[in-house]
């Protein structure tokens, strides 16, 4: 097997304990500085992150920070305004409301609390 021309983004990795893992002879040194797992996060203070009483989330400094360690990020506050019918602003509030709706019921306790950093979100983002 020959050798893409294109660099190799490390998109699709086969593979894994137990399986044909051949893709490393012809992929290893692209694959040198790829690394899994999950995004870098700031440091949890005041600064980066609201407390539960204000409403929980990422403050506009820890949004920043967030995305100046994971460049290319979309990562934005919450919509706490006013917004248009149908505006960007308002699209994001309703997918937002809907997703935590499936929190509420996928964790009944935090629903019941009105003190749960689930419940207090919701209510900074006027679900």
């Amino acid at each position: 097997m020959k050798m893409p021309n294109t660099k190799y983004d490390g998109s699709y990795i086969m593979g894994g304990p137990g399986t044909n893992q051949s893709y490393k002879k012809y992929y290893g040194s692209m694959l040198k500085g790829f690394k899994r797992g999950g995004d870098v996060m700031p440091k949890r203070n005041k600064k980066n992150f609201r407390p539960t009483e204000k409403g929980a989330g990422m403050t506009q400094a820890g949004v920043k920070a967030y995305r100046r360690a994971n460049p290319g990020s979309k990562l934005k506050t919450a919509v706490t305004g006013k917004v248009k019918p149908g505006s960007k602003a308002a699209k994001r509030r309703k997918s937002f409301c809907a997703r935590s709706a499936g929190q509420m019921k996928k964790f009944p306790k935090a629903a019941r609390d009105p003190n749960s950093r689930l419940r207090q979100a919701r209510r900074r983002w006027k679900c």
